[in-house]
């Protein structure tokens, strides 16, 4: 694509997301003044414990900011760039992994790519703030900057656990597989020299679906590290439970869930126990209908355990996982090839709710990336059931323009208290600060809307703001 010459200013303007009016534009800088600075709490993300417990250099600027973004892969692939050129293993053979400068030119020869797209806010943000880069990347200044940041890496303020006190992160949740042993939580959990706190969450979508092809692998595992037969359903159970106590004791407090759809209605214990042992025979000969009302029962009994164990339970079903099976064949998942569906969630969470929506202590955080559902069905469940919170604008539409829509069409039905507090969602470790930015100028922005129009208090929306970054989530999370 064309660039100018000249690389354009780098200079995030201190008022970005904040209203055009000037009464609003000042509430607004009051708002977000007030929490600013405030500690991060992240309790959803997918940044990998070990790589803070090894505190080990970051390896180069692409390895760290592109290639195990794939926000910033999808768009580049959509601009024509292959999944090979940006650093990601070709499972084909066919093209050895390039150099990080080549894969941090195609981010700059791209840039424009982005322009009027979060990732874009983000890059903008942490790249200024992070980086202390003054130009827009172009192909005039890639090596350059690329250099600039290699040279930054290299140094010791620029490593993990320095930047996760840079970034001011109180609480960074992990995702983790069931069968993990958690050493590099354990080990962050035993430094007395580190003192932030790196929490596991339970991760087991695997074993909801009795058709994928990790299924068998991963029930084994789970029995393993339980050391519980999971040969029959029960023992499956016995074997979930057992890790997920296991997990409590290093300091986990939720689950994280995402399936296909949200359907949740219980099947009796034998047509548990016929799917389950049909499943390990042969997965192929599991029928749709039955593997559908495996995975529904499954969901049903998490939120029992959820019950029991008092873990939070993290639900966000509606997305098609692979969706170009020549991708996923050739560079694996988390590629850039998820795609949104339809949500549904008030009929098909009906079992469960009935079963458990006003059992205390339940906390169900429903995402979606489909936010016609936000005002349809996940805010009035919010507004009505103990148990379920409204998770905030995740993946696709984590953007600030759905944050704004997201809290118009949330707080009529729930108010801001029923709510998660922002979610970042990422493995772009350095973009968590600029991530949770965005979201405090975009909230600053909501609430200055209701004080202009006289339906809040400046005083209260101060305050508001500073609940949504530490008591909401704090709570919703159980933290």
């Amino acid at each position: 694509m064309t660039q100018s010459s000249t690389p354009a200013r780098l200079a995030p303007h201190p008022d970005r997301l904040f209203p055009a009016d000037a009464g609003a534009r000042a509430v607004a800088r009051t708002v977000f003044d007030a929490v600013k600075d405030a500690p991060i709490i992240s309790p959803h993300g997918h940044v990998d414990a070990a790589l803070i417990a090894a505190d080990r250099p970051f390896p180069d600027p692409a390895a760290l900011l592109v290639t195990p973004d794939h926000y910033v892969l999808r768009l580049l692939h959509a601009n024509g760039v292959g999944l090979e050129a940006l650093g990601r293993e070709d499972l084909s053979g066919t093209h050895p992994a390039p150099p990080g400068r080549a894969v941090w030119r195609q981010l700059a020869e791209h840039w424009d790519d982005f322009l009027g797209t979060p990732v874009r806010y983000w890059f903008e943000t942490e790249l200024h703030d992070v980086f202390g880069l003054t130009e827009q990347p172009s192909a005039a200044n890639a090596d350059a900057q690329y250099d600039q940041i290699a040279s930054q890496l290299a140094s010791p303020a620029f490593r993990p656990r320095a930047l996760f006190d840079t970034f001011g992160i109180e609480v960074l949740a992990t995702t983790d597989g069931p069968a993990d042993d958690l050493a590099a939580h354990a080990r962050l959990a035993a430094d007395p020299g580190f003192t932030g706190r790196v929490l596991p969450t339970f991760r087991a979508d695997a074993v909801f679906d009795p058709t994928r092809s990790d299924w068998r692998p991963v029930v084994t595992s789970i029995g393993e590290a339980a050391g519980i037969d999971t040969g029959t359903h029960a023992g499956l159970l016995a074997a979930l439970r057992a890790r997920r106590q296991y997990f409590i004791g290093h300091g986990a407090t939720a689950t994280d869930t995402g399936v296909l759809d949200a359907g949740s209605a219980p099947l009796p214990s034998s047509e548990r126990e016929r799917i389950h042992a049909a499943a390990l025979r042969d997965p192929s000969s599991v029928s749709d209908a039955d593997a559908t009302a495996y995975r529904h029962d499954m969901l049903f009994r998490w939120a029992e355990m959820s019950v029991d164990d008092g873990l939070v339970m993290q639900l966000h079903p509606g997305v098609i996982r692979n969706h170009h099976t020549p991708t996923l064949d050739r560079f694996g998942p988390d590629t850039g090839h998820d795609l949104p569906a339809v949500g549904s969630f008030t009929e098909p969470l009906r079992p469960l709710l009935e079963a458990f929506g006003t059992a205390p202590g339940f906390h169900l955080v429903l995402f979606t990336v489909d936010e016609t559902v936000f005002s349809r069905e996940i805010g009035p469940l919010a507004g009505f059931y103990p148990a379920v919170y409204a998770g905030a604008p995740w993946w696709f539409i984590d953007t600030p323009a759905a944050i704004g829509r997201y809290r118009s069409a949330v707080t009529d039905s729930a108010s801001f208290t029923k709510t998660s507090g922002f979610i970042d969602d990422t493995r772009a470790y350095c973009s968590i600060p600029a991530r949770h930015d965005m979201a405090r100028r975009a909230d600053a922005a909501y609430l200055a809307s209701l004080v202009v129009t006289h339906q809040m208090s400046e005083e209260d929306a101060v305050r508001t703001a500073q609940r949504i970054v530490s008591d909401i989530p704090r709570a919703t999370f159980k933290l």
